[in-house]
């Protein structure tokens, strides 16, 4: 008893010395006994073979921890490893702890097991466990919370019991977690995340048509029974096979030669996010990630059309097999050469023959080009072929000749003589110029353009009570 009342002076001196480092090296017996009970250590917490620590109420580490101690008890205490630079737990036995706060923004490597029975909080930082492996367990009953793409286990977490569990890996930029659930009996998993090429993605065994090149999980069964298995995607992180989300199934690799889709069936968006769970599976200790039993067809423009109704054109478009399309660009051209975009559409991504249509409501006189512009989630612009609608001018008033260079000319017969206004816009809508055109004859008339209108397209709108004349001009 004496041992233990000197150990918890060294400590609380310790904690008046808050710049300097001060080791806590346990030999002896280091028992904490209630919850009110704190032991701050600003340095290095060595744990040896002849120690027995026991902590019911809560330790502060700021450094490293190393335990040699056998058989040590939980506990219904709580470690804080709260350190501003990097810390490690090692030493040659399980440190085990009921409550753990990990607040270190650096990071914690376990170069030894580190197990909890209580509740982890993630509150900063990311754990890494060794290549040896050592695990961050979680015993039955355990859970965590906080976990996130900026604080989670990369590398090997152990799960104890035969309650569901959600594993909390990833690697250093997301969290990818994967969960176990139905456990028909009480068991010991070991579960790692691996972002990479996916081990023999290529043989796949009937029904599979394809499996996931991007991700996948290590799932090692120590003991226990069946258990289904829960995984989930999100394409903002891991990019998703183009596949249709309906034939998405639990993929598990044979350990040597294939992978055998274990059932399921996946739910969401392959655009966004979405799960699938596996039927109850027995043989574990190998790789799991994502299949697909049919394929996606490439995306097919099966029409599109454009008719010049009563002042409007009516323009249509089907597509089939539409899968990972983000948007389309209905686009216009007056010369066959410069396009723009007059309507947008989102794409429905259903894997389905989707139809589409639009009334372009713009004046046309001559010849109009139409196309459509396909941005696909890939950054890939894929364009259809064009279609042409026709309308004829007038007779009695029309341009004479598009494109332009310094002016407009216009003929007008003795019809349509009279005293007119004028705007001429760009494509937005601007007024860029305007006036008014006296037509006093039939003849040629004349309109002087500003020295404001750069090359491109262009609105005419010439108007009186009785007569309209509208036409995109080209300014060369």
């Amino acid at each position: 008893m004496k041992k233990a009342i000197c150990l918890m002076l060294i400590s609380f001196l310790a904690a008046l010395f808050a710049h300097a480092q001060v080791d806590l090296y346990n030999t002896g017996t280091l028992y904490i006994s209630t919850g009110a009970d704190t032991l701050h250590i600003n340095g290095n917490l060595t744990n040896t073979s002849t120690a027995a620590l026991s902590n019911n109420g809560k330790i502060y580490v700021k450094q490293n921890l190393v335990n040699d101690q056998a058989s040590m008890s939980a506990g219904t205490g709580a470690l804080y490893l709260n350190g501003t630079a990097a810390q490690t737990v090692s030493g040659t036995q399980i440190f085990k702890t009921y409550n753990l706060f990990t607040n270190n923004t650096t990071g914690i490597t376990l170069n030894n097991d580190l197990s909890v029975a209580g509740t982890h909080t993630f509150s900063a930082g990311m754990i890494n466990t060794s290549a040896t492996p050592n695990y961050m367990i979680y015993e039955a009953g355990s859970s965590y919370t906080g976990s996130a793409d900026d604080r989670h286990v990369i590398g090997w977490v152990k799960k104890t019991g035969n309650t569901d569990f959600i594993f909390p890996v990833g690697n250093n930029l997301y969290q990818r977690t994967i969960a176990l659930i139905n456990l028909t009996a009480s068991g010991q998993f070991n579960v790692k995340y691996n972002r990479g090429i996916t081990p023999n993605y290529t043989s796949r065994f009937d029904p599979l048509v394809i499996v996931d090149s991007s991700e996948y999980w290590t799932i090692n069964k120590v003991i226990g029974a069946a258990a289904m298995v829960a995984m989930n995607w999100d394409n903002s992180k891991v990019p998703f096979p183009n596949i249709q989300v309906s034939s998405v199934r639990v993929a598990n690799y044979d350990g040597s030669v294939f992978w055998r889709s274990i059932g399921g069936t996946g739910s969401g968006s392959a655009l966004t996010t979405g799960n699938v769970t596996s039927n109850s599976v027995s043989v574990f200790n190998n790789n799991f990630t994502f299949g697909s039993v049919s394929y996606v067809l490439p995306l097919n423009i099966i029409s599109f059309t454009a008719q010049r109704m009563t002042a409007y054109t009516r323009l249509n478009w089907t597509i089939g097999n539409e899968m990972n399309v983000v948007r389309y660009e209905l686009q216009r051209s007056d010369d066959g050469t410069n396009f723009y975009t007059i309507a947008v559409r989102s794409a429905y991504n259903r894997n389905n023959t989707e139809m589409y249509s639009y009334d372009d409501n713009s004046i046309l006189q001559g010849t109009v080009f139409y196309r459509l512009k396909i941005n696909k989630t890939s950054n890939q612009v894929n364009y259809s072929h064009l279609v042409v609608v026709r309308e004829n001018s007038s007779k009695n008033f029309y341009v004479i000749t598009n494109p332009v260079n310094t002016s407009i000319e216009i003929h007008a017969d003795a019809t349509v003589n009279g005293i007119y206004s004028y705007t001429i816009s760009n494509m937005d809508g601007q007024v860029m110029q305007s006036g008014m055109l006296d037509i006093k004859y039939a003849g040629i008339q004349s309109i002087k353009l500003n020295t404001v209108f750069a090359p491109g397209a262009y609105i005419l709108d010439v108007k009186n009570e009785m007569h309209r004349l509208q036409k995109t001009i080209i300014k060369k």
